[in-house]
C-alpha cells in the first residue's frame, strides 16, 4: 500500500539508511568526546562507603524496605554468627517446597493457586480456587482487535519489547486506567496476569511471520484450561501437549512467580509505583528491567554456553575434558571469556537454590519422556564439577550452588519452546509477584523512593561562548 501511494519506496529506504548512518556517526563522535567525563573514580566508592548496586562488600543487599509477599534466605544463626545454610524461598510464609508438594501430590496445577496466595496472602479453598481459575480463564482472551491493532503493527524481533508495547497499549482500552485505588489495581493485575501468555505468544508469532517469513497460526485460549496449558496450546501449531509437559511448565511458572522485593524488577515496581503512576507504566518498567541479560536473560546464556561446551567436548562422558573446558571458562579462555560458568552462583543462595533443586528433580522425568536423559546427565555433571572448580579457583568457602537458570533453559528446550520466549516466560510467571509488590507499595508507601547520589566532580565556573 505504501509503494502505491508513494511510488518511490526504494529511495525512501535509502534516505532512511543515510539518516541512520549520519546520526550514528554523530553519536559516536559525541561519545568519544564525553566518555571519560562520565567515569567516577573507583576509589571514591570506598572513600564515601557507597554501596555499589545497593550491595555491601560481601554482595549482600542493602535493606531498602519491608515486605510480606515473600522471603529468601541462605543463612542461619549459629552461636551468634550468621553462617551459610540451605536456601529458602517462602511465599507468604509458606516454604516453596511445601507449596509444590501440596499441588503436585494432589494432582493439581499450581500456578493459579500460587497467584492467589501471592495476591491475597492466603491459600484458597477449593471453591475459591475454582472461581479464581474461571475468572483468569475468561480474561486470557485479549481485547477485541488487539492482535491486529497492536501486536501485528510494527512487530519486533525482541518479544520483551513487544510485551512492553502491549502492556502500555492496554492503558488505551482500560475504562479506568489511572485509578490507583487497591480495588482497581487488583482488577488490572488479574487482567495482566491472565493476558501475559497471549501477548507473549502472539508477539512471537507475529515476529516470525512478518520478519522471518514463517507461517502464523493463532489459537484462541480455552477459558477452561490453565495458563500453562494455554501457553502450550497457543504456541504449537497443532495445539497439542502431554500431561507431563503442561505440569512441568506449570511448575516452572510457580518457581519463577516471586523472589523477594530486592530483585531488580520487583524493586523497579516498588520505585515506579511510589511515584503514584498507573499500573501499566509500572509493569512496563518491570518488563524493561527483566529484559536485561543480567536479570531475566540468564538462562539464555546458560544455553549458549552449553552449546559451546558440546562443540568442544563431543564425548559428554569424558569427565577430564569437561573439567578442562569448565576450568577454561573460569580462566576466561573459553566461550565469551567472561570468567563465568553461567547457571552457577547466586547473589543470595550459596549452599543451594531451592528452585533449582525442585526443577532439577522434575526435569529428569521430562528428559526420560523426551529421550534426553544423556543431556540431563551432562547438566548434572556440569553442576557437580563446576562447584568443585569454583570453590577451589575462587576460594569461596561459603559454598556455591547451581541456580534455577542452569535447568530452566534445558526444560524449555525439551518443551520445544523457542529461545526468544525464555525471558517472556519468566515475565509470564513473575507478573504475579510484581502485582503483589505494586499493591504492597501502594498500601504502605508514604513517600516517593528517592535515594541520594553524591557529587563526584568539583564545581566550576561557567565559561562564556566567546572564551571557550
Amino acid at each position: 500500500m505504501y509503494i502505491k501511494e508513494d511510488g518511490n519506496f526504494e529511495s525512501k529506504i535509502i534516505e532512511r539508511v543515510h539518516r541512520y548512518q549520519a546520526i550514528s556517526a554523530k553519536a559516536a563522535e559525541l561519545t568519544r568526546e564525553s566518555y571519560e567525563r562520565y567515569i567516577v573514580p573507583a576509589e571514591l566508592y570506598g572513600k564515601y562507603d557507597v554501596k555499589r548496586g545497593l550491595r555491601d562488600a560481601d554482595g549482600k543487599g542493602v535493606v531498602a524496605g519491608l515486605t510480606t509477599v515473600s522471603e529468601i534466605s541462605a543463612s542461619r544463626e549459629e552461636n551468634g554468627v550468621r553462617v551459610p545454610a540451605e536456601g529458602k524461598l517462602i511465599y507468604r510464609g509458606i516454604p516453596i517446597q511445601e507449596l509444590v508438594n501440596g499441588f503436585v501430590n494432589s494432582g493439581r496445577f499450581g500456578y493459579e493457586e500460587a497467584v492467589y496466595l501471592l495476591l491475597t496472602g492466603e491459600l484458597p479453598t477449593r471453591t475459591q480456587l475454582d472461581e479464581f481459575c474461571q475468572l483468569l480463564g475468561e480474561y486470557q482472551i485479549l481485547p477485541e482487535k488487539f492482535k491486529s491493532g497492536v501486536i501485528m503493527k510494527m512487530p519486533s524481533d525482541n518479544i520483551m519489547s513487544m510485551m512492553e508495547k502491549c502492556v502500555l497499549s492496554l492503558h488505551a482500552v482500560d475504562p479506568n486506567p489511572d485509578d490507583t485505588s487497591i480495588e482497581n489495581v487488583m482488577r488490572q493485575s488479574l487482567e495482566l496476569i491472565a493476558r501475559f501468555p497471549a501477548m507473549a505468544v502472539y508477539s512471537y508469532q507475529a515476529a516470525q511471520y512478518f520478519r522471518q517469513g514463517a507461517s502464523m497460526v493463532y489459537h484462541i485460549p480455552d477459558p477452561t484450561k490453565t495458563i500453562a496449558e494455554n501457553f502450550l496450546t497457543m504456541l504449537r501449531p497443532d495445539g497439542k501437549y502431554t500431561e507431563l509437559e503442561a505440569r512441568l511448565l506449570d511448575l516452572s511458572l510457580v518457581l519463577h512467580a516471586e523472589h523477594g522485593g530486592g530483585n531488580n524488577s520487583a524493586f523497579t515496581v516498588h520505585v515506579v509505583t511510589s511515584s503514584g503512576t498507573d499500573t501499566y507504566s509500572a509493569i512496563a518498567a518491570a518488563l524493561g528491567s527483566l529484559k536485561g541479560p543480567k536479570h531475566g536473560g540468564a538462562n539464555l546464556k546458560v544455553m549458549e554456553m552449553m552449546e559451546d561446551l558440546k562443540a568442544n567436548v563431543p564425548d559428554w562422558n569424558d569427565e577430564e575434558a569437561l573439567t578442562e573446558y569448565l576450568s577454561k571458562l573460569l580462566d576466561k579462555e573459553a566461550f565469551d571469556r567472561s570468567g563465568l560458568i553461567y547457571g552457577m552462583g547466586h547473589a543470595v543462595y550459596s549452599i543451594s537454590d531451592p528452585r533449582s533443586e525442585i526443577l532439577k528433580s522434575y526435569a529428569e522425568k521430562l528428559s526420560i519422556e523426551k529421550n534426553c536423559h544423556d543431556e540431563y546427565k551432562l547438566y548434572t555433571d556440569v553442576e557437580r564439577i563446576a562447584k568443585e572448580l569454583i570453590t577451589a579457583k575462587r576460594k569461596i568457602f561459603k559454598g556455591v550452588c547451581a541456580n534455577i537458570d542452569l535447568y530452566s533453559g534445558f526444560v524449555y528446550k525439551m518443551l520445544d519452546i523457542p529461545a526468544d520466549l525464555y525471558t517472556p516466560l519468566f515475565a509470564i510467571a513473575r507478573i504475579a509477584g510484581w502485582s503483589a509488590h505494586r499493591i504492597e507499595e501502594l498500601i504502605n508507601s508514604a513517600k516517593i523512593i528517592r535515594p541520594s547520589y553524591l557529587p563526584a566532580r568539583e564545581s566550576r565556573e561557567y565559561i562564556p561562548m566567546e572564551e571557550r
